[in-house]
């Protein structure tokens, strides 16, 4: 196995917005706390302390709250353990969040939490003192469920057709059984491939909802490292934001800070996510629709559900667990009832995030460290000696298509494709033509640069006409070029967010999960790439 890194630039699929917060830039400062290397960690742990300290209740009814999710599931002791550890005031949780896709969805669901279990080691090794515990926070109140029906088996949709409403941690798991059947038919009958099919059929067909599925799913992959499942939709939990939920009703706290942040946005990015007045949801079985003020009263949107002020605070009071915070503000509602150092995301999770500092401080919750997960490129030994072969080397992999047929045209061909000798050449020509011009009138002077330019454009028409010519000589060199790339970035993406986990597994079996824990560095801001033997 061999293990090569590249800066995200070279990587190329990194938004300028994350690839200037990796290096620091003096523009972005303002939108974020302590930066992560470990060093920071510290005085972001007695920060954290600090807050907790003030409200003791909230660990008791963390605790409380997952022991309870965890009652149906077995083989748990790791991750009880880790639970019971959060009583304690020197215990610190690092967080990821995701969708609840269909098997994992992307194979970066991987990346990112083994980089919460990675950093939560590292940690621990730097900071004796303390404890860290992994978390994985199911989005089971998102409703997006188009964006997470379906995944991807060597390129080929694997696609669950339903009809759904309201959060999708509470949709049923009907229907899950044809889709298996349909993987069955694509994945074979190896050793891995028949792991990978007793893995989908336990989790979605011995469990009654979405929500149990994935936390079947993702403990069995990870339970031995002690991750704890967190499902937001959970009334002890939603109890202790009862007081920043009322605050967003009465106030819309939320819309002003970070309107105000995105009002001063540094013009050089894109707003990722824009507030609303009230960014609540009203969450029901198969309803989550948006609650807005209108003509005095609190509505919930394409519903007949009303509220005067003094009924919706009932509601809130009797009912947390049925407001449901979107994009804005559930970032708040996860760093409020956990004591949590630092959340590990993509690079647009991390754009919403860096929004939010000032709506953070405006209610005395501590703003988490912000770790980019860990993002890869796995490549078997065959195609990396194909690699070789065409005498690239492993950045090279990451240009677009053209720029890749012309860097390879150029080494290759036989045929020198620069013409700047000649260009330097004919500048030097015309340097005598100038001086001779600057003795005549002005419009001779215009001549002859205008003369100049159209020399210059007929070298580089010439260049790139010899340019397009060799490539035709070596059009299939370059095709195999183009396919192997196609192969390693399908759709022209990267692997992480087009690939399933299950593509890879059928090939490396458990292995899998053990060389990316042992190749992923959290804290080292470069993209890997794994060259694994076959």
């Amino acid at each position: 196995m061999t293990l090569e890194k590249l800066t995200y630039p070279d990587a190329r699929y990194f938004s300028s917005l994350m690839e200037d917060y990796l290096v620091e830039k003096d523009n972005l400062k303002n939108l974020y706390h302590r930066f992560p290397v470990l060093e920071n960690f510290q005085d972001q742990i007695e920060e954290k302390q600090i807050e907790f300290k003030q409200k003791p209740k909230t660990r008791k009814v963390l605790i409380e709250s997952l022991l309870n999710q965890y009652s149906k599931l077995d083989n748990v002791q790791e991750s009880l353990s880790n639970i019971r550890l959060l009583k304690e005031e020197n215990t610190f949780t690092i967080t990821t969040g995701h969708q609840l896709n269909l098997f994992t969805g992307p194979l970066y669901f991987l990346y990112k939490i083994i980089s919460v279990i990675n950093l939560c080691k590292q940690l621990k090794e730097a900071y004796p003192s303390y404890d860290f515990i992994p978390v994985y926070w199911m989005a089971t109140e998102d409703h997006d469920f188009e964006e997470i029906q379906y995944f991807k088996y060597h390129g080929k949709k694997v696609v669950w057709n339903k009809e759904s409403n309201g959060g999708v941690g509470r949709l049923n798991t009907d229907g899950l059984k044809e889709v298996l059947d349909i993987f069955k038919g694509q994945i074979g009958t190896s050793k891995n491939a028949l792991e990978i099919i007793k893995l989908f059929k336990t989790a979605y067909l011995d469990h009654d909802n979405l929500a149990s599925a994935t936390r079947f799913l993702a403990h069995q992959l990870f339970g031995k490292e002690g991750l704890v499942i967190v499902d937001g939709d959970d009334h002890g939990l939603k109890s202790l934001m009862t007081p920043h939920f009322k605050e967003e009703l009465l106030d819309q706290t939320s819309y002003h800070k970070v309107t105000n942040t995105i009002t001063n946005w540094p013009d050089a990015y894109n707003v990722q996510v824009s507030p609303r007045e009230i960014n609540l949801f009203y969450l029901n079985d198969n309803l989550r629709e948006r609650i807005v003020f209108e003509n005095n009263q609190y509505k919930v949107v394409d519903t007949k559900i009303v509220f005067s002020e003094k009924e919706i605070l009932t509601e809130l009071e009797q009912f947390p667990e049925r407001f449901s915070p979107n994009v804005i503000m559930r970032p708040l509602y996860q760093e409020a009832i956990l004591p949590n150092l630092c959340y590990i995301g993509g690079g647009g999770e991390m754009a919403y995030w860096l929004e939010l500092k000032e709506y953070f401080d405006s209610q005395e919750i501590t703003f988490p460290i912000l770790l980019m997960r860990n993002s890869a490129l796995i490549l078997a030994n065959k195609e990396f000696e194909k690699v070789q072969k065409l005498d690239l080397e492993i950045k090279d992999l990451f240009l677009k298509d053209f720029q890749l047929e012309e860097k390879l045209t150029r080494q290759l061909s036989e045929i020198k494709i620069d013409f700047s000798t000649q260009k330097k050449h004919l500048k030097n020509q015309f340097k005598d033509l100038y001086t001779l011009a600057q003795k005549t009138e002005s419009s001779f002077e215009r001549a002859v640069a205008a003369q100049e330019r159209k020399q210059i454009k007929g070298l580089e028409n010439l260049e790139k006409r010899l340019l397009k010519a060799q490539k035709r000589k070596l059009k299939d060199f370059l095709q195999r070029a183009n396919i192997l790339q196609q192969e390693l970035f399908p759709n022209a993406s990267l692997q992480e967010r087009q690939e399933n986990f299950s593509s890879l597994y059928v090939e490396y079996g458990s292995n899998l999960i053990k060389i990316l824990k042992e190749n992923l560095d959290p804290l080292d801001l470069r993209f890997s790439v794994i060259i694994l033997d076959s």
